[in-house]
């Protein structure tokens, strides 16, 4: 385990109180604080506002029918007019992809770097957006300037090229975002340019956004060098073919696949639809570099000897519909498991992606596969910085102010405590919520007003604003099941025709149940009556009485509180 970093306590002046007719620097986040994925953050000065990153993530299990999760951006629109520009720290979906539905409701310049850029261009094509989007590639020496803010870059390592830190220059000033980082040493690209990141704490840096993801974990991350080393010697003890499963997105990971494939004289071919974007336009910018005729297509994959075929899919994650979960279960077209298959992971779950990973495996392993996965193998490594990582952070930016970003609570609480080590007065630490705004001023900085904030859920690429509802009507019938009550009642005379017939699924098993359900009916249909002699017919009332005689009734026998469905037929 490496030495802590020893660094010198940061000097600061105890913050007064900051005069009301400052007009603030604003920070808020949309997402990304509390939580994994949905990036979104805005740094805002008088009437211009900067907006870094537009992610989205995944749902979990509970949430049926939800596609993808993206922020509420109901403020931004408010406030359209003040927008400069969408500028991106890198290329992954939880930093790019809400991108095309936030580019339906504002238009705006979207900033990144040449791979991050080719990333969005492919998305916005596919969503038929590409035409009303301006897309702006940067440099990492560029600096874009406003009237108030201006925006300038440093170089990061990450899992996937062209990953940067952003710098937003305040009159009060620099505001700095780190991206997703780690401090990598022997990167498969260009490495870090700590020597700006040093200067600019040397400047001065009035607050600092940190990635907090693996604030928990011990020491530097491993460096990528290491996992090329091991995916060779994996892939020098395979007899047959080879499955590799591992983010699209990380173009590194896929050049050491390739280099592998090379020294073992494997032909490849790629399977999953966003696979095979990724080497498309990592090919075009040179990030990925495959020799002439190496890449085959999958339904050529059988004219091969099983020793001379690399399969490079998606599918790491175990999501139902991507390409290695289809071929676990049988359900691939060209693909199927041989018994000297070997199938390698090459990525840790995501928070709550562990049980379907976990399927994955076994349905693999249930076919015949040699499946490989784990730690242990040394065939993947973060792309985000373990804490000395992120105290070598603190300590070259040496920020006034602090805020813990991208993860879950406890990590950005951990996040927190190593930012106190390294010399940020306590009472200078914000953790925020969503929603949360903290207000910088030249004297001081405290926490302003809320701002509209939460989650938008997408479902079959549509945005769906009351899909919280839903979810909690879908989480209830799962839990309780549903009694649909089909009820005749001549609405004139206030008199019941035909039932209450009571009609259950997923609450009792009816043929066992008949007893309590002909009791409910009786019940029921005694306070109807009971209303029909009392005041006029009114629908909405006699649903309400079912609904409430029901749940009481149903609480008070099983202790369960089944979704009651009230079917009324007037004639």
């Amino acid at each position: 385990m490496s030495k802590p970093l020893l660094t010198e306590k940061i000097q600061t002046v105890p913050s007064k109180k900051p005069k009301p007719s400052s007009p603030p620097v604003r920070i808020f986040s949309l997402g990304g604080l509390g939580e994994i994925g949905k990036n979104m953050y805005g740094v805002e000065f008088k009437n211009e506002i900067i907006i870094i990153d537009a992610g989205l993530k995944f749902p979990d299990a509970e949430m049926s029918g939800v596609d993808y999760i993206i922020p509420d951006i109901r403020y931004l629109i408010e406030n359209k007019s003040k927008i400069k520009g969408l500028f991106l720290t890198h290329g992954h979906e939880d930093h790019i992809g809400a991108i095309p539905y936030v580019l339906r409701q504002i238009q705006m310049p979207i900033y990144g770097g040449p791979l991050t850029i080719g990333l969005v261009r492919a998305k916005l094509e596919e969503h038929r957006l590409l035409d009303q989007s301006d897309l702006r590639i940067f440099h990492e020496s560029e600096t874009i300037s406003f009237k108030h803010l201006s925006v300038h870059f440093f170089r990061t390592t990450h899992s996937i090229p062209d990953a940067f830190g952003i710098v937003v220059e305040t009159p009060y000033g620099p505001v700095v975002h780190t991206g997703d980082f780690k401090f990598d040493f022997t990167p498969e690209d260009k490495p870090a340019d700590i020597h700006k990141i040093m200067s600019i704490g040397q400047r001065g840096v009035l607050a600092l956004l940190a990635d907090s993801t693996n604030s928990e974990r011990e020491g530097f991350t491993p460096s990528e060098r290491t996992v090329g080393d091991s995916i060779l010697k994996q892939f020098q003890e395979c007899p047959g073919r080879i499955l590799f499963a591992t983010f699209a997105s990380n173009v590194h990971r896929l050049q050491q696949v390739v280099d592998a494939a090379i020294r073992t004289n494997r032909k490849i071919a790629i399977v999953g639809r966003s696979m095979e974007k990724v080497f498309v336009i990592g090919q075009e910018l040179g990030y990925i570099r495959v020799p002439d005729g190496m890449i085959i297509d999958v339904k050529a994959v059988n004219r091969y000897r099983d020793e001379q075929v690399l399969i490079i899919c998606t599918g790491s994650q175990g999501e139902p519909n991507a390409a290695l979960t289809r071929i676990a279960s049988g359900a691939h077209r060209s693909i199927q498991i041989h018994p000297d298959d070997t199938v390698i992971f090459s990525s840790s779950p995501i928070p709550g992606n562990t049980q379907n990973v976990n399927r994955s495996i076994d349905l693999l392993m249930r076919a015949g596969a040699d499946v490989r996965y784990g730690s242990i193998l040394d065939i993947h490594t973060s792309g985000h910085g373990c804490r000395e990582d992120l105290k070598l952070m603190l300590s070259s930016l040496r920020p006034k102010y602090f805020v813990p970003i991208h993860g879950e609570y406890r990590m950005m609480l951990n996040h927190r405590q190593l930012a106190i080590q390294v010399g940020v007065p306590e009472n200078h630490v914000y953790l925020l919520n969503i929603g949360n705004t903290l207000s910088l001023y030249r004297n001081g900085a405290r926490k302003g007003r809320n701002i509209p904030s939460g989650d938008v859920y997408i479902n079959n690429g549509e945005l769906r604003t009351h899909e919280k509802e839903l979810l909690e009507e879908r989480v209830q019938l799962a839990h309780d099941g549903v009694v649909i009550v089909a009820i005749t009642i001549n609405s004139e005379t206030r008199k019941l025709l035909a039932g209450p017939e009571l009609i259950t699924r997923g609450f009792v098993y009816m043929q066992d149940s008949k007893p309590l359900l002909r009791r409910a009916e009786a019940m029921l249909r005694k306070h109807l009556n009971k209303a029909g002699e009392q005041r006029e017919y009114d629908r909405a009332a006699w649903e309400q009485i079912t609904t409430t005689t029901l749940n009481r009734y149903f609480k008070r026998e099983l202790g369960r509180s089944p979704f009651i469905m009230p079917s009324i037929m007037e004639v």
